[in-house]
């Protein structure tokens, strides 16, 4: 369908945040059955829980314009999904490992939820919509704070992998330190 004004690109990038939230919820899901570390698992717990409600603030916006809520098929999101899912099966003979590379996977899904709700809030101050405008920036600051905490427990992640790796007698990390 060709886009040709500004509402049609406004419903257009709904109608794909909210397959890619739908899709992501179901891949959380399955990281949440992956992941080993607590912390992690806590993390991605909650983020369903926003993830409902993120979704359900995109049916008020929908509601708002006047529109049915209706999918459009994210392929970015579909992406993101299919590389998590790769590499979690890649990763699966080591939960620490996993545990990172869910981590990243899961803050990849972040980033590309934010700069999706930028562009729509954006769109929504153009439009002149204030409760619009609310619901998506109240989408954006849990995203971000999802992501803001994604990367500060990264670094116990990774060293808990690393102790892993060294105590399941890898030596691959002091060769490459030579």
């Amino acid at each position: 369908m060709a886009i040709t004004n500004m509402n049609e690109k406004f419903a257009h990038e709904l109608r794909d945040i909210y397959d890619a939230e739908h899709q992501f919820l179901e891949g959380m899901q399955l990281m949440l059955q992956n992941a080993a570390d607590p912390k992690l698992q806590n993390m991605i717990t909650t983020h369903i829980g926003q993830t409902q409600q993120q979704i359900r603030n995109l049916e008020q916006v929908f509601n708002l314009l006047g529109q049915e809520a209706r999918r459009e098929t994210c392929a970015g999101a579909k992406g993101l999904l299919t590389e998590g899912q790769k590499v979690m099966k890649e990763t699966s003979q080591v939960p620490a490992i996993r545990d990172c590379c869910i981590a990243g996977a899961a803050d990849k899904v972040e980033h590309y939820e934010i700069a999706t709700y930028r562009g729509l809030i954006q769109g929504a101050q153009l439009m002149n919509q204030p409760e619009i405008l609310r619901l998506l920036q109240e989408n954006l600051r849990q995203e971000e704070q999802t992501s803001q905490l994604i990367e500060q427990s990264s670094p116990q992640l990774l060293e808990k992998a690393a102790n892993a790796q060294y105590a399941g007698g890898d030596h691959m990390s002091q060769i490459s330190a030579q």
